[in-house]
């Protein structure tokens, strides 16, 4: 159900209505550009002088309806929202998954969507204000950057339901945390890394030294301990020290040629797996590789990277799944239709499938033959907690 952008270019006075008791309208300047029902923030464009950090205006056109969705008439009234960082809804990793899951919720409720994109680190607080000003019923927030933004408006907006994706630090009646135990699926994802390799070196990096981000390479690391041990085997990781909790990171998600290089020189050092963990940045390290002709291959994070961006299936292993869409989608369908807001801790696991390995796809005929199988036994070892994972960042501490 996608209606024209919303581009937001200054300050703009938002009406009075309540989306939650009568049809949406705008008061918005619009220029319908593209499809998709988006706010765009550009920190540049807002006086924050004049911000109450309660909305983000722009100039009052006057009022009326607003485009109603291709396939007709909203036939709910309750309002899901989604704000999205500066890697972007099209970073085929967590906000292209929380964007997907709620434009599914909004679907199975009969309602619309709005979603707002930020450009920068500065427009976190003012891009949820502006879908507050909007009155979203509930707004799915993914990521680590969004958790000091979401604290501050969920306690000034107490009617203003959260979904708080990778992070569970947030105790507050109207924040509902969404966060996974991604080092399960990793353990796998590790363990078949360790068993492709032909040079017997892998590496990781990531993007942000987050535990999201940490959970996952502390995650590989532990698959490529066990399979060393099953295997009597001696494959090295490189770009992460789980004891140490040290390792190679960008320093944001959005640096393609700075993951180019950080992936070449993991390719100089022989590795012949690379697992960036790291957004939409797992492009960069496949112009590396691509680049230098090496046979390296690389694993995903989040989605299926085959399935997301299938320009780059020839160079993708496997992938380590984060179900970011189906727990979005499910949070917001029972905020829908539940009487009170259920807050409590959503855990995603291998166990009720809100992480996962993804298939191997085209190299599913390049890997040991008894890999699939071996994998199955981990998986039903590491559900039954005969075999451990024990990452720092486990959400189950």
């Amino acid at each position: 159900m996608h209606q024209p952008t919303i581009r937001i270019s200054s300050l703009y006075q938002h009406s009075q209505h309540d989306p939650r008791t009568q049809p949406h309208q705008a008061c918005l300047s619009v220029v319908p550009f593209t499809l998709g029902n988006t706010l765009s923030i550009s920190s540049r464009k807002i006086a924050v002088a004049g911000l109450a950090a309660a909305s983000v205006v722009a100039m009052l056109a006057g009022c009326s309806a607003a485009p109603k969705a291709a396939t007709g008439a909203a036939t709910s009234k309750y309002l899901p929202c989604v704000v999205g960082d500066t890697g972007g809804f099209t970073d085929h990793s967590f906000n292209q998954l929380a964007l997907n899951g709620v434009v599914a919720a909004s679907k199975k409720i009969g309602s619309t969507y709005k979603k707002v994109q930020s450009t920068s680190a500065d427009d976190y607080a003012p891009a949820i204000a502006s879908l507050i000003s909007e009155k979203c019923n509930i707004i799915a927030a993914p990521g680590f950057n969004f958790i000091a933004s979401v604290k501050a408006a969920a306690t000034k907006n107490p009617k203003t339901d959260f979904a708080m994706i990778d992070d569970n630090s947030i105790t507050l009646p109207n924040v509902k945390d969404i966060v996974f135990e991604t080092d399960e699926a990793a353990f796998l994802g590790g363990y078949a890394a360790a068993a492709y390799s032909k040079t017997h070196v892998v590496a990781t990096w990531g993007g942000a030294q987050y535990p999201s981000v940490s959970i996952y390479m502390d995650g590989i690391a532990d698959g490529i301990a066990y399979y060393n041990q099953q295997k009597h085997a001696s494959v090295k990781l490189l770009g992460w020290n789980e004891a140490t909790q040290k390792g190679t990171f960008i320093g944001n998600f959005t640096d393609q040629n700075q993951a180019k290089t950080v992936t070449q020189n993991f390719l100089d050092q022989k590795a012949d797996v690379v697992i960036p963990v790291a957004g939409s940045l797992y492009q960069g390290a496949a112009a590396a590789i691509t680049g230098s002709g090496s046979s390296a291959v690389l694993e995903g994070v989040d989605a299926d990277i085959v399935q997301t961006d299938p320009k780059y299936k020839d160079l993708f292993l496997v992938s380590i799944l984060k179900r970011v869409d189906s727990a979005s989608q499910a949070v917001v369908e029972q905020s829908a239709s539940s009487k009170a807001f259920d807050n409590s801790t959503y855990v995603g696991t291998l166990a009720n499938g809100g992480v996962s390995l993804s298939s191997f796809h085209d190299f599913g005929s390049k890997i040991p033959s008894t890999l699939p199988a071996e994998l199955a036994t981990i998986k039903a070892g590491i559900i039954s907690g005969s075999i451990k994972v024990a990452s720092p960042s486990s959400f189950k501490k």
